[in-house]
């Protein structure tokens, strides 16, 4: 079944490039930026997102990405950078990405009060949005949102129905897919009243899509640790510019130093140096010689302290999903998954492999630095050799669907060494576009469910091969699953949102203007 919806797709996405080429691109190739046309024919996930959202029908697709191209042309979305925003916009924290809801989905907010309706500024208001959804577009492939919108301290001035249809027209066309949902805070009484009459016209399903929330209720969909002080929460977080907010990924714990055990038994049982050594004394030789790097071209011996770490390496069941970027090659392509404290295996690997032919540098960030430990977390890959990345949540603390992992990578095209202080001030000095990016999420695999790491193969006493195919298959079904069950009922969900977000405009307008003049 999963096999007829895979080919099924993809004559889908096959005939949607077809035709979009010879209807569309062909008569009036001047309605687009190329830049987008030339993504069509090679990002499938992009193709099926529009697909999807029109229920496969290819004819209302083609109309879709057609409104959604000429768009993106004229607002030069693919030009988008801090320098076509007016600095006081970036400054002022409007609108901005930070935090996590509790499905680990991406935070967008947009703080309403510092929202005055304007003509002169509402062009710039809308490329804001633009750009922040652009960019999370870009770095998160189709991986949903959550749009916070904070009506709290908001007075009648703030009030823009131009600028909420456009929000609305931008996860109706623009982004198909990309809405989570939209938790509403505390919205206005003459709102609420207004709501209540849009209320009775519509089904359950597409008001649940809509969060209406007090400081009571929010946390319900956003723990407090991403919650601000005036919706109950502890985060610390205050929005300034510059720089921009980069997506709350820091440095973790012990960068370049080794792995901190979870417990006196597992420290007796690790490296030696584990334990002794702090992250003040490690040495970036001490570090290198914890790598396990493997070069085709060339074969060196083995120092004892590495085939120490190879052996251990071995208890890892090598991760089976690969992302191909232009300098890395990284797996697991998408998730980090570790196992349960019942399983007992909490740790898991990260391999990157060099496809160039210089040295990569790279690193390693964490939105929650205070619960991992990783090494090495700031090294470098010869060319056409693989680092392994041990990540070991630290001090009993558990993994969360929220943390995210981001790889940095930049090749040195000049070899400048590549010691501690030199990929510091390496760092320092590659230019922002030389630097590839990858973000990974977390997922704890129960004790009793497969997974990437734990299996052994006297579990199923079958072969390496025969057992990690058999797991391919079955991730890759469940994930199939999931991921049309998630898209069938977000669909269905926001199509009716869209209508209850037209209707509240409505009937808000309506109810201000009978209070005016009453």
């Amino acid at each position: 079944m999963a096999e007829n919806h895979a080919q099924n797709k993809a004559k889908l996405i096959s005939e949607t490039r077809r035709r979009f080429e010879a209807e569309y691109v062909t008569d009036k190739p001047e309605k687009y930026d190329p830049r987008d046309v030339e993504r069509l024919q090679q990002d499938d996930n992009w193709v099926e997102s529009y697909l999807h959202w029109r229920h496969n029908v290819v004819d209302e697709t083609l109309k879709m990405l057609d409104e959604s191209f000429q768009w993106r042309k004229e607002f030069s979305v693919n030009d988008l950078n801090e320098s076509s925003i007016p600095r006081w916009l970036l400054e002022i924290g409007g609108i901005y990405l930070h935090g996590y809801d509790k499905e680990g989905n991406k935070l967008f907010w947009i703080r309403v009060k510092y929202h005055i309706k304007d003509q002169k500024t509402i062009l710039d208001k809308k490329k804001l949005i633009a750009f922040w959804l652009e960019r999370y577009a870009k770095r998160e492939n189709g991986k949903p949102i959550t749009v916070m919108f904070d009506l709290s301290e908001t007075g009648l001035n703030s009030i823009d129905m131009d600028f909420v249809r456009f929000i609305i027209n931008c996860f109706k066309v623009y982004y198909p897919k990309y809405l989570s949902k939209m938790v509403i805070f505390d919205m206005p009484w003459i709102m609420n009243a207004a709501f209540k009459i849009v209320k009775s016209w519509l089904g359950p399903e597409a008001v649940s899509l809509l969060k209406f929330t007090s400081k009571n209720e929010v946390q319900d969909y956003v723990s407090v640790e991403y919650l601000p002080p005036h919706m109950g929460g502890t985060d610390p977080f205050k929005y300034s510019y510059p720089p921009l907010v980069d997506d709350d990924f820091q440095t973790p714990l012990c960068e370049n130093g080794p792995i901190a055990s979870e417990d006196e038994t597992s420290s007796k049982e690790d490296i030696e140096s584990d334990g002794k050594e702090t992250l003040e004394t490690i040495s970036n030789e001490e570090q290198t010689a914890l790598l396990k790097k493997t070069n085709p071209a060339e074969s060196t011996p083995k120092t004892e302290e590495s085939e120490k770490v190879d052996s251990k390496l071995k208890t890892f069941k090598k991760p089976l999903s690969v992302f191909k970027g232009p300098l890395l090659h990284i797996s697991p392509a998408e998730e980090l998954y570790f196992g349960s404290t019942e399983s007992g295996e909490k740790k898991t690997l990260i391999v990157l492999t060099n496809v160039t032919k210089n040295i990569v540098a790279f690193k390693v960030r964490t939105t929650a630095p205070e619960k991992y430990r990783v090494k090495p977390s700031n090294s470098s890959c010869d060319p056409g050799a693989s680092v392994d990345i041990v990540v070991s949540p630290h001090g009993g603390l558990t993994v969360s669907a929220q943390d995210r992992f981001l790889i940095m990578a930049a090749e040195m095209e000049q070899p400048s060494g590549t010691g501690p202080a030199e990929l510091t001030q390496f760092w320092k000095e590659v230019p922002r576009n030389k630097v590839m990016e990858h973000r990974l999420r977390c997922h704890t695999v129960e004790s009793n469910k497969p997974n990437t790491l734990t299996l052994k193969d006297s579990a199923l006493n079958m072969s390496d091969k025969t057992s990690e195919d058999i797991y391919l298959q079955l991730n890759r079904l469940l994930e199939s699953n999931r991921k049309l069950e998630d898209q069938v009922q977000r669909c269905i969900w926001f199509q009716q949102l869209l209508l209850a977000l037209t209707m509240l405009l409505l009937a808000f307008a309506v109810s201000f203007f009978y209070s005016l003049y009453s």
